[in-house]
């Protein structure tokens, strides 16, 4: 173990701002912010050219959101989330040997995130000798050798865990789990068991895909569009767009969420300043501030206005669904004081939307982490299927389930087969495509893999993207399992705190980025994602690579798998040369991906299947649409606790912190603050910047953490919210979703402990 190596995100230095919260989205401060953005990163001529490449046909996907492109695109296909995503990667600044020769792990470690993102891009694959402190240079053959050594050296290839961020291309995903599962394992974990693996389970069981089942095309068709758990202005601004047109065709837009986003107030097309209209669009209709965790029992009241005003789709119910009786009995037994006490919310201001709801002929449900990472995150998913199911709001224009993917291409990696548990049939397919048998235990999630590696289980930890100690809950209990691994991995553009905290031995490889140009035997390649609502299309990078050294995804996976499986029957070599290649083997191992150079050669593209919604059938036991019953969840903590949620500032995409800034809310200069209603402030006599330390309590254990300042929010009362990855550390390694196993960044109970003479500065800015 190397001493001094610091696993939590450090303080930010800079003194905390507090401004009124905004209420409009997009507009000139987002074109602005783009702009700064861009020129920081990339000056004027790179900027220009950089931006007009995202998401065009004959450009690259945005590797922020996954929310889909239109058919008729714009010459500005990028919202200011975007904007950020590809100036950060397309940033001039690196990360050379000489910087690893300069610092330590030990001294990097103590730097915040966002100083580390910002050194710019690695240039050269990196290794950390045994009981090293610094990283120092070595050859790509040589590391996969090194790699190889360790994994041919295994006793069992279950010691070995393989981890996958959402923005990896299809391709290399696809290739990436053939390795793995030749070496005769399934630990696949990804970043989808921490974020909708609760929409995978709950729509799974109840329509037999574990997928969204709309078309960008149905917001210009639906009555009634619900955003639940979600903040699109800053997540999917993007989607943004969708929601005003969908507003100004006449559909209403109910918003559930514990705390007011400004991107579902009023937003502000950028674009429409180039055509001189200077108004804006109010987009919610209604903004029901439910308390967190209370949607279950806001959803149960709801199906109670339903069922009292009979308006079913009695057809769809009788012949294509089952359990309604039973699901409605347990609806009925909720009385609303319960459903009150437990939403936060009047029951005249439900029914009111309930009604809405009822009434509708075609209804959109959305919903992000705001559901999927609580205790309950199936069975509350499962519940807004229930609501739509009593409408028949599915396989119909403009009506159906949205599940709202974080990365660009999270949903894509789990169809190619990025899954720790794919169904039997899956592997019995993807043995014969590939002739190669294929291992049929299943493996790690996130959550069992960081278990095994603190009982010292795995051997080999090899990451392909993302930021594995900073993504996943509990901080040092994460850092302690990595550290008793042999080997870890990283597969990276930037550098950040996975690089830092490492097993005994740890290598960094290069990749290509999403923007640049891709030449496998200087002919240039294009690779494929699929976006939220099950698009799959090109993606050509153009930008001249940041360093001679970097080697695409594909080219990593198929040269490490030569040198651990010289004798596969798979042709590593042949695959990676030209990825038509790639792309001929996915056909014969994948449904869904019929003609696959072909169709996706398309412009737009092409829709792979989806039962529910193209033909209203259900891959189900029964073949029928489920309606489950469910208990309500318990909602409130013991006295004197708060029910603590993580969230994204508005400088920030996932992991990656751009600035220390959080325009939409008003806050900027620190990330470590507790969002608090007031009136819970005055009732303890605490103010704003009321220094405080954080205590998180779950089966008798605590964690804890300090230096947080306290913020006057609107927020209900007994609620509090804090920036990931800074409260990363106070999420408990256990508490996860029933089924799922995803962590439950959005319900942790915590208490604070604070000297009532410590606050810093005025109230306001």
């Amino acid at each position: 173990m190397r001493e001094g190596v610091r696993a939590e995100t450090p303080d930010d230095p800079l003194p905390l701002k507090i401004s009124k919260k905004k209420k409009l989205a997009a507009g000139i401060p987002a074109v602005t912010s783009s702009l700064k953005h861009g020129l920081k990163n990339m000056g004027i001529p790179r900027t220009l050219r950089t931006l007009t490449m995202v998401n065009q046909q004959s450009g690259f996907d945005c590797p922020g959101c996954a929310w889909p492109d239109p058919s008729h695109r714009t010459q500005f296909e990028f919202c200011e989330n975007g904007a950020k995503a590809v100036a950060d990667e397309a940033t001039t600044r690196r990360v050379t040997p000489q910087f690893f020769s300069k610092y330590t792990v030990q001294e990097l470690s103590q730097k915040s995130d966002m100083w580390l993102n910002k050194q710019g891009r690695i240039t050269n694959p990196m290794h950390l000798k045994p009981g090293a402190s610094n990283y120092s240079e070595i050859s790509w053959d040589d590391a996969f050798e090194l790699i190889a050594s360790h994994i041919q050296a295994m006793d069992n290839p279950h010691r070995s865990v393989f981890y996958t961020s959402g923005r990896t291309s299809n391709e290399a995903a696809f290739l990436y789990q053939a390795m793995v599962r030749s070496i005769g394992t399934n630990n696949l974990p990804d970043c989808s068991n921490m974020c909708h693996e609760s929409s995978g389970k709950g729509l799974g069981q109840s329509i037999g895909i574990g997928k969204g089942t709309v078309h960008l095309d149905d917001f210009n068709r639906s009555e009634v569009i619900l955003v639940i758990g979600q903040n699109p202005g800053t997540n999917h601004p993007r989607m943004l767009t969708a929601l005003r047109d969908a507003k100004k065709r006449g559909a209403k837009i109910v918003h559930i969420n514990p705390l007011p986003e400004a991107g579902l107030e009023r937003f502000k097309h950028p674009q429409d300043y180039m055509k001189m209209n200077l108004s804006s669009t109010q987009l919610s209709d209604y903004h029901l501030k439910v308390r967190i965790g209370g949607d279950a029992a806001l959803l149960k009241g709801f199906i109670k206005v339903h069922d009292e005003m009979g308006f079913f789709d009695e057809e769809f119910i009788k012949s294509s669904t089952v359990g309604i009786e039973s699901m409605l009995e347990k609806a009925r037994a909720v009385s609303w004081k319960t459903i009150e006490a437990d939403s936060g919310l009047l029951e005249p201001n439900i029914r009111q939307v309930g009604e809405v709801i009822a009434r509708s002929k075609a209804t959109i449900a959305c919903w992000a982490m705001g559901l999927t990472q609580q205790p309950n995150g199936v069975s509350v998913i499962q519940e807004v299927v229930n609501l739509l199911l009593l409408g028949g709001h599915v396989g119909r224009p403009g009506a159906g389930f949205c599940p709202v993917r974080g990365h660009s291409n999270v949903q894509g990696d789990r169809t190619v087969g990025i899954w720790e548990a794919p169904p039997q049939s899956f592997l019995h397919k993807m043995s014969k495509g590939l002739d190669t048998e294929m291992p049929m235990e299943h493996g790690f999630d996130v959550v069992n893999a960081i278990h095994a590696m603190r009982r010292g289980d795995v051997d080999v930890f090899f990451c392909m993207g993302g930021n594995f100690i900073s993504a996943t809950p509990d901080t040092l209990a994460t850092a302690d399992g990595i550290r008793n691994v042999g080997l870890t991995v990283q597969v990276s553009t930037k550098l950040n705190r996975s690089h830092l905290v490492t097993g005994n031995e740890a290598l960094i490889l290069p990749c290509l980025g999403r923007t640049e140009l891709d030449l496998q035997r200087s002919v240039a390649q294009f690779v494929t994602v699929e976006n939220s609502m099950g698009v799959v299309h090109r993606s050509t990078g153009k930008l001249p690579p940041a360093s001679d050294e970097l080697r695409s995804e594909p080219w990593i996976v198929g040269q490490l798998a030569s040198k651990i499986l010289p004798d596969s029957n798979i042709k590593w070599d042949t695959l990676i040369d030209n990825y038509d290649e790639i792309r001929d083997l996915m056909e014969t191992c994948l449904d869904g991906f019929e003609n696959y150079n072909e169709r996706v050669r398309q412009p737009n593209g092409f829709l792979l299947p989806n039962p529910p919604r193209d033909t209203r059938s259900f891959d189900t036991p029964s073949r029928k649409a489920h309606f489950t019953t469910h208990d309500l969840p318990n909602v409130h903590p013991s006295d004197g606790r708060f029910v603590m949620m993580t969230l994204r500032s508005h400088d920030q995409y996932n992991t990656t912190v751009y600035d220390v800034h959080d325009r939409y809310r008003g806050i900027s200069g620190n990330r470590r603050v507790v969002l608090m209603n007031a009136l819970d402030m005055t009732q303890r006599g605490w103010k704003n910047r009321q220094i405080v330390k954080i205590t998180s309590h779950f089966s008798g254990e605590e964690r804890s953490s300090d230096g947080w300042q306290i913020v006057a929010y609107d927020i209900p009362r007994g609620n509090v919210a804090t920036y990931f990855p800074e409260a990363n550390v106070l999420v408990p390694l256990d508490s996860t979703a029933d089924i799922s196993n995803t962590p439950t960044s959005k319900w942790v109970e915590v208490s604070f402990s604070t000297d009532s003479s410590n606050h810093l500065g005025d109230e306001e800015e």
